[in-house]
């Protein structure tokens, strides 16, 4: 099935997943909950060829991602070959197990930028959701990197656990130095679409939290740029989810899986290619994967007749998956979205506590899920 652009823009972001082996176990991973059985990851040779192919054909920004891509032996080769390519380079990060020996080895490779995250604001409750303990050290790093001509760039992500401590994350941003802060609320996938039920915030710890966030931009205006990212479930209209999927951003999976997007090999029928067997010019031109949802062709009711269908482009496919079996179906994150009650049963339950555990990201108990 392809959509209706006949030719696709050259992608602009390459996020690669160097690896899904991590030393925190994170509820909210957007990780494929059966990693663990993905046991293949792609050689350094093989990195620089998908680096190579991706840059020839227009992308510009690189993240390095994972898993913990500080995991992986070559990534100051990784790093140093994709500054000489020009990229413009980031690495997303927990920080753990960086030290200054490694900052300066990956800054003379010429990494661009670094993305450190934090779990909470407290050291009982960050080490408590990374499952290890890592707070005080991480918090070293983020002074590491600020030390070493990095902007500082701290990621939280919000959820029911920490999303109390919206003061005191942002008083430990501005004690950092951070110059820029993310507060992600959780998004559904992996990992976080198990645990949904404990992760997911009230209406009132939400409100809560952006009154708060609001209140630190306008203080720190021209300090510190703070951004707050509302949860889909909460905003009534759905987000243009990479862009519209096959435009913009391109993923590589460990393995070698190429994506759309990095949650899309959850996707039935979706035909992934690898970048073992193609070339990033064919997977973006021509597989089933990158066309499946390009243009409208694909779209149902109410997105066939919506005036914004090319703005949201229908919403997250992989919500509109998890949510309703079907990724064709509008993203019901939509209030327009004849299935949009999957959404609102779940703010409902969220406002009941919930006495479950979290299942934690790690390799037992991915296959534990998938026995």
């Amino acid at each position: 099935m392809a959509g209706s652009l006949n030719k696709p823009s050259p992608p602009r972001w390459l996020l690669a997943e160097l690896t899904y082996a991590c030393p925190l176990q994170c509820p909210y991973c957007s990780n494929p909950i059966d990693y663990a059985s993905i046991n293949s990851e792609l050689s350094t040779d093989d990195w620089k060829r998908v680096l190579k192919q991706s840059r020839d054909m227009g992308a510009v920004q690189l993240g390095f991602s994972g898993g913990e891509p500080l995991v992986r032996k070559d990534l100051s080769e990784l790093i140093s070959y994709s500054h000489d390519l020009g990229y413009y380079t980031n690495l997303i990060t927990s920080g753990y197990n960086m030290d200054e020996a490694k900052i300066l080895e990956l800054k003379e490779a010429g990494l661009d930028h670094i993305q450190v995250s934090l779990q909470a604001s407290s050291k009982e409750l960050s080490d408590f959701i990374a499952g290890t303990e890592s707070f005080e050290h991480k918090k070293n790093v983020a002074k590491l990197i600020k030390k070493h001509g990095y902007p500082m760039v701290l990621c939280v992500v919000l959820h029911r656990e920490n999303i109390h401590q919206m003061k005191d994350i942002l008083e430990m941003a501005i004690e950092l130095g951070a110059d820029f802060v993310e507060l992600a609320n959780t998004q559904y996938y992996g990992w976080a679409h198990h645990n949904r039920d404990q992760l997911m915030p009230t209406q009132q710890q939400l409100n809560n939290a952006e009154t708060i966030a609001n209140q630190y931009q306008a203080s720190q205006k021209g300090n510190m740029k703070i951004y707050y990212v509302v949860p889909d479930y909460y905003e009534g209209r759905p987000k243009a989810c990479m862009n519209g999927l096959g435009t913009t951003f391109l993923t590589i999976a460990p393995d070698g899986l190429a994506l759309p997007c990095h949650s899309a090999r959850q996707l039935p029928n979706f035909d992934c290619p690898n970048v073992n067997d193609f070339s990033i010019q064919d997977i973006w031109n021509e597989s089933k994967a990158f066309n499946y949802f390009r243009g409208d062709d694909w779209m149902k009711e109410p997105c066939r007749s919506c005036k914004d269908k090319d703005k949201d482009f229908g919403g997250c496919h992989c919500q509109a998956f998890l949510l309703t079996g079907d990724a064709h179906n509008t993203d019901p994150v939509c209030s327009l979205s004849p299935l949009h009650h999957t959404v609102s049963d779940a703010i409902t339950q969220a406002e009941q506590s919930s006495d479950q555990a979290f299942l934690f990201r790690n390799s037992k108990n991915s296959k534990l899920l998938n026995n």
